[in-house]
């Protein structure tokens, strides 16, 4: 599966972790349609012939996972003005990360990511009805490194189409294959923050693999799994037929 990370990479120069979801085997057989949905970390640094190629996607649709104060320092971003309808739909709430560091520690974990759930469910209500509308797509899923909650969202949505379990967590550790790259534009371009170390921003800007298969251990402990977690807020079988519509290529 992940001999083909460049086929699915997009690698941009100033936008890391663009990577679209198309070709995994879903429900019935079916593959997910290449070019619906990509997943990405922020795009406020695209230089201008990032923007030229990322127009060339046709994105219809922004779902920004940042927290309000993320938002208001880095901006919406610039695919509105290629014509992208911007939607903010935060899974933390602003001061959400202290609250987790206070309970979790630093760091990402599945426990971590479980503990996302504990927050307002509306955001995840709202994220996947747009999920199940064809006319949103192509879209363009992301928080601010495009790793831990565009993470967790995509993972679930994997579920949701069929997609097998071990295929879903090889998906979410792509993520790794693009860690070098963004360390080497920080370094080189906006500088490491104060009080940081080139190997404390590697170790930021990756993910624990094993992370993601604890937080599907957690929801099938806890919840029966993603589609009953996503049943109890409120997500039914008709949204689910409608992604599986949207996202699957026809029998």
């Amino acid at each position: 599966m992940t001999d083909d990370f460049a086929d699915r990479h997009h690698d941009f120069e100033g936008c890391f972790n663009f990577r679209d979801i198309g070709g995994y085997q879903g429900s019935d057989g079916r593959r997910l349609r290449w070019g619906q949905y990509f997943r990405a970390g922020r795009q406020d640094r695209m230089t201008a012939a990032d923007l030229e190629r990322v127009g060339t996607l046709s994105i219809a649709t922004q779902i920004d996972l940042r927290r309000p104060e993320e938002v208001r320092d880095q901006g919406q971003g610039p695919l509105q003005n290629l014509g992208t309808s911007y939607e903010a739909h935060a899974v933390i709430p602003e001061g959400g990360s202290k609250l987790l560091d206070e309970r979790l520690g630093a760091g990402m974990s599945g426990e971590r990511y479980l503990n996302y759930l504990a927050f307002d469910p509306a955001p995840w209500h709202r994220i996947f009805g747009i999920f199940a509308d064809t006319n949103r797509y192509p879209m363009l899923i992301h928080c601010t490194a495009g790793k831990d909650r565009t993470g967790v969202i995509t993972a679930m949505l994997l579920s949701v189409l069929g997609v097998e379990r071990q295929v879903i967590e090889q998906d979410y550790a792509l993520t790794n294959r693009d860690v070098s790259r963004q360390v080497d534009f920080v370094v080189n371009g906006p500088g490491i923050p104060e009080g940081a170390t080139r190997e404390m921003l590697t170790l930021a800007s990756g993910v624990p693999p094993e992370a993601i298969g604890v937080f599907l251990d957690g929801l099938d402990k806890e919840y029966g799994g993603p589609l009953s977690y996503l049943r109890s807020i409120g997500i039914n079988d008709v949204i689910f037929d409608a992604m599986r519509g949207a996202m699957l290529e026809p029998v």
